[in-house]
């Protein structure tokens, strides 16, 4: 009977040490699972540079998964770019990854990620790398991508998961193991400076034959994946700030998240540094932008701009933003397989030749300049012409 009660003090204190255990576990889950605070957020900024650079996919690439498959990854073109880009005085860039690259191959994967992370340090570039995105063609396929449909504007850029999985809510889970995997690997790589988790959540695909593929109401499985991804993320607790970039809606409602669509709110709201597209021809509408923005008080990113045929323009767009220090990613960086010199109206338009006014870009594929004036401008500005 002396050994009964023994074993049962024994079993009922194991219990309790387990309570306190998985009390400590669940309290430490809860602290670094929580947004950033506005303080760390501005202690981790304020030791930062100002940071210039382009949504950086190579020229050889018509996206995404061309850019990663192993039989396509291509780090001479790298090498030679990213050189191209150090030369300009750029110091980040913001590059797509894909949920079915994990899938296919997630060592490979993870190997093709650091080497070109270790290429980009050599030019001293940091890197925000993007999980998800809505945009473009709703239908995701691995293997050998489709050559560019001339003269048309991004014609075989793929959405990340895609409509598949995005609207099959019992199926978000199959992207856990690569948010976390991808994050986790490189939570204190110092290469990595930002994640955005999530570009663009319920953009639709506006291209003829892609409209039909989209869903119904996507703002509401955007919104519950990106929660699901933010949340992830979060448990890893990587060393780097979590960024889901606010893109549309109503620009005098982005400083008050009350008057906002759920999904824009929890963006901004959720955000360590808040980031924004700003392709706004009415440069006003810019200051507009960044000035609601500033009102959440934490490190603004400007990760897409520059649409030259609507005035916006890296003459009138970056002073702007480097007088408060915002971040500057624009889009496009040496013109190639993607075709973004074409307006976004090219899909609706037919063009036959090279448009006047470049859409995006910078170079051509042998390094010379689209307009040797924008050079000396970014040279100016970066402080590369001193």
């Amino acid at each position: 009977m002396k050994n009964l009660w023994v074993c049962m003090l024994l079993l009922l204190s194991l219990a309790c040490g387990e309570k306190k255990v998985n009390k400590k576990a669940k309290q430490l889950l809860e602290k670094t699972s929580q947004r950033w605070s506005t303080e760390k957020a501005w202690d981790w900024y304020d030791k930062q540079p100002w940071y210039i650079g382009a949504n950086y996919n190579p020229s050889s690439s018509i996206n995404q998964l061309e850019f990663w498959q192993e039989d396509t990854f291509d780090p001479e073109t790298i090498e030679r770019e990213l050189k191209w880009s150090e030369d300009l005085g750029m110091n980040l860039h913001r590059v797509y990854l894909h949920n079915l690259l994990w899938k296919q191959d997630s060592i490979g994967f993870i190997n093709r990620l650091d080497s070109y992370l270790e290429l980009a340090q050599k030019h001293k570039i940091k890197t925000m790398f993007v999980l998800l995105d809505d945009v473009w063609h709703p239908i995701p396929k691995l293997g050998a991508q489709p050559e560019p449909v001339p003269h048309v504007h991004n014609s075989g850029w793929v959405q990340s998961p895609g409509t598949e999985i995005l609207g099959d809510t019992t199926r978000h889970n199959e992207l856990e193991s690569y948010i976390k995997g991808v994050v986790g690997h490189f939570a204190n790589d110092d290469r990595v400076l930002v994640w955005d988790v999530y570009n663009e959540p319920d953009n639709i695909a506006g291209q003829p034959g892609r409209r039909e593929l989209e869903l119904n109401n996507k703002h509401e499985f955007s919104l519950i994946l990106l929660k699901k991804v933010m949340g992830w993320s979060r448990e890893i607790n990587p060393s780097q700030p979590l960024t889901t970039g606010i893109w549309k809606g109503n620009i005098a409602h982005w400083g008050t998240p009350d008057s906002l669509p759920a999904l824009d709110s929890y963006m901004l709201l959720n955000s360590d540094v808040i980031s924004f597209h700003a392709y706004d021809g009415e440069i006003e509408n810019v200051k507009k932008k960044i000035s609601e923005l500033q009102k959440y008080n934490r490190p603004l990113f400007c990760t897409e701009y520059l649409a030259r045929g609507s005035g916006n323009t890296f003459q009138k767009v970056l002073p702007i933003l480097k007088k408060d220090k915002i971040a500057a990613i624009n889009w496009g960086f040496v013109s190639g397989k993607t075709n973004t010199i074409y307006p976004w109206k090219s899909w609706d338009s037919t063009f036959t030749s090279e448009p006047k006014i470049w859409h995006h870009d910078i170079l051509r594929q042998d390094g010379t300049p689209y307009s040797e004036d924008e050079i000396d401008f970014l040279k100016g500005i970066t402080g590369k012409n001193q």
